[in-house]
């Protein structure tokens, strides 16, 4: 690496000499330095020294090498544009860097495909940029960031640094769990959001360069050779979408809390474009939460889905997002929905079928990917019948396989063949690999276990220096996101 050097305004100008030699310590560590300085201009209201730092920013030789290397190395890094060009071997991701410039850009049109809903009745449109313009959309995302972060709502916690959908539970979990919490939901989620924001809109409101801005808005798209001019919505697909729609729907929690009368307090949660409110009554939610809501987002172009949006009592129950709150008495329950295992099962038995007559070890990899993680969402709510189930169903398809695979064998044989292994019926066979034999085991849900959550502060801030050892142990040590499952009087005691 060359000498370093520093630009008068703060921002690094060192450049490596090739991509194997980029110092990635030093590039997140001069990245995040500028983010906590555009935090901090934003929380002192300083809009003109936030141009400005996003400007260094986004020509920063540390950021551009960042872009690159997250399109790089995500899922979609195989995934081609319209021009079916992808960023391979060190060269091109070099050369890519070069390439980020702000004089002479121009967007090529997203490549369209359809992929189904959970229902599978309907198809949701995906849009996939060119690989120089993902890096873009990377790029201008590490400017924007931290203003999407400083400016979110309290309870927002979709497409967010340091926020999941267990946090979104744990949060609704804490507002409907107490004896006297609120007994009345409304459910609510935006048709189309990505696909109907107001560009006008964005182009006033989202506080980055709008030049680039508007080029990406009227990128327009490409599906079966034709070309299709976009007039409205950010496309699905992109890098930068779910930061641009996160900050179209913030401030929608506090438009509501001013609608609502103060002596009718209500909770509010949103996951991305699902959103949760409870209140005492339902007079309240209709009265006051719902006209706040529907206004706020039709100056956005956003209206909320009929079909999914609706008025329930805790009693009866919902779901968000993959779990099913319902409430017995003064007891609060949260399991895994019953569409999510079914769907669970449907897909562990088509990998036995398609698996049937292929290597043992190449089965038991495909469903220990499926099961763990399926596992790991849910180990933080009551699951364990659902675990258990889950379980009884999979041994019960194995069996069932191992039968046909093996006609001619008895009970006694298959069973010292294929349970193998303590505790008794873990289904495990022995495979060779380079350093020798292993032994691979199919994932019981039972032994991942039930864990309590321990939801994030709701104004921490990953750009803020304050919050910058506490983002550190929730990331580096899983346990203290984790407790021992307790009763719900013991944690609320907990808590409180």
């Amino acid at each position: 690496m060359g000498k370093q050097k520093t630009a008068s305004a703060g921002a690094p100008v060192n450049k490596a000499e090739s991509w194997e030699n980029i110092n990635w310590k030093k590039a997140q560590s001069e990245v995040r330095r500028l983010q906590m300085r555009i935090a901090k201009a934003v929380k002192e209201g300083r809009w003109n020294k936030i141009r400005i730092l996003q400007y260094l920013l986004t020509r920063s030789f540390y950021a551009k090498a960042l872009a690159v290397k997250r399109v790089t190395s995500n899922k979609g890094k195989k995934t081609p544009g319209v021009d079916g060009v992808v960023w391979r071997g060190v060269r091109a991701k070099w050369r890519a860097i070069q390439s980020l410039r702000r004089r002479g850009y121009r967007p090529q049109p997203l490549r369209r495909i359809y992929i189904p809903k959970k229902n599978k009745a309907k198809k949701r449109p995906l849009s996939i940029p060119c690989m120089i313009d993902r890096a873009m959309q990377a790029l201008h995302k590490l400017a924007l960031a931290p203003v999407a972060e400083t400016t979110a709502d309290r309870n927002s916690y979709g497409f967010r640094e340091g926020r999941s959908c267990a946090d979104a539970i744990q949060a609704a979990f804490n507002a409907l769990s107490q004896p006297n919490s609120a007994t009345w939901i409304w459910k609510a989620d935006i048709n189309g959001c990505y696909d109907n924001i107001c560009q006008k809109w964005m182009l006033k409101n989202i506080p980055m360069d709008r030049e680039v801005l508007r080029k990406w808005l009227d990128a327009g798209y490409i599906e079966g050779g034709k070309f299709y001019p976009t007039l409205k919505g950010t496309p699905q697909g992109g890098v930068i979408s779910p930061t641009i729609a996160n900050m179209t729907l913030d401030g929608l929690e506090e438009a509501i809390r001013k609608a609502v009368p103060r002596r009718c307090r209500v909770n509010f949660i949103r996951y991305a474009d699902d959103s949760i409110v409870t209140g005492k009554s339902k007079q309240i939610l209709m009265r006051h939460v719902i006209p706040a809501a529907q206004n706020y987002i039709a100056e956005r172009g956003l209206s909320f889905s009929e079909e999914k949006t609706e008025i329930t009592h805790i009693k009866h129950g919902f779901t968000f997002p993959g779990q099913t709150f319902r409430k017995k008495g003064n007891v609060l329950h949260i399991t895994p929905n019953k569409e999510g295992v079914l769907a669970l099962q449907r897909k562990a038995g088509n990998l036995i079928r398609k698996h049937v007559s292929a290597p043992m070890p190449a089965l038991i990899k495909k469903l220990n990917q499926t099961l763990r993680g399926w596992g790991n969402y849910h180990r933080h709510v009551v699951a364990s019948e659902a675990f258990a189930r889950i379980d009884t169903y999979i041994y019960e398809q194995l069996w069932r396989m191992l039968r046909r695979r093996h006609p001619h064998k008895s009970k006694k044989w298959l069973v010292k063949h294929y349970w193998q292994v303590e505790p008794k019926w873990v289904f495990s066979v022995k495979g060779k690999t380079k350093k020798g034999k292993r032994l691979y085991q199919v994932v019981r849900l039972g032994s991942i276990g039930i864990k309590r959550y321990v939801k994030i502060r709701a104004d921490a801030n990953p750009y803020m220096p304050e919050y910058a050892y506490y983002f550190w142990r929730r990331r580096h040590n899983k346990e203290a996101r984790l407790l021992p499952a307790l009763s719900a009087r013991e944690y609320r005691a907990m808590i409180n």
